[in-house]
């Protein structure tokens, strides 16, 4: 599939058939998503792959899947095949930048004009959302309300932050966000050339 294509498949489907997803498509998403930019080549992002049904009703209830279903969606997360929970670490950032190749002239760690641990995993779930897509498979995002709980729930370390949860499967008829009445904004609006 051309990239452009992949890009303009991408839309966050909330509703997967219960035809399994092979196991290796997911390996072939996350080495695209292993591929991710990250400052100082930190690669602090990492994902756990969760498929056993009560784990995926547990991640599903710290999402608030059944806001979802009062809404009029299907239960999105816990019925997806796969689920993919994105994560990154901080302290993983601060360990690489107290490193001698990049402190600073004063022998300190820089300060973060950015915290760019955000952006880079942001660029790793947007290559699983991306990958997705190249693999036939179709992908939503689901924020976690309770980032404790679900650290808690999959045995995460300390450092390590969960930023939400990626259900990936094979489509079904789903029922598209209202919120995509409000159309795209024209490039004119979100593009400046030179200056604002």
């Amino acid at each position: 599939m051309e990239f452009v294509d992949v890009v303009r498949k991408r839309r966050m489907v909330r509703n997967f058939s219960s035809q399994p997803v092979d196991p290796q498509q997911i390996e072939r998403i996350l080495e695209l998503a292993r591929r991710s930019p990250s400052a100082g080549f930190t690669q602090g992002q990492s994902f756990i792959v969760v498929t056993r049904p009560d784990l995926k009703q547990a991640i599903a209830a710290l999402c608030h899947e059944e806001e979802y279903v009062q809404d009029g969606f299907d239960p999105f997360i816990s019925g997806a095949p796969v689920l993919v929970v994105p994560c990154t670490s901080e302290l993983a950032y601060h360990r690489r930048y107290q490193e001698a190749d990049k402190i600073d002239e004063s022998g300190h760690e820089i300060d973060w004009p950015v915290p760019y641990w955000f952006m880079d995993i942001g660029s790793a779930v947007m290559l699983v959302l991306l990958g997705a897509v190249n693999e036939g498979l179709v992908a939503a995002f689901a924020g976690a309300h309770d980032l404790q709980a679900l650290r808690d729930l999959l045995g995460m370390p300390p450092e390590v932050t969960p930023m939400g949860v990626i259900p990936i499967g094979h489509p079904a008829p789903d029922k598209r966000s209202p919120s995509l009445k409000r159309g795209r904004k024209p490039l004119p609006d979100i593009v400046h050339h030179e200056h604002w």
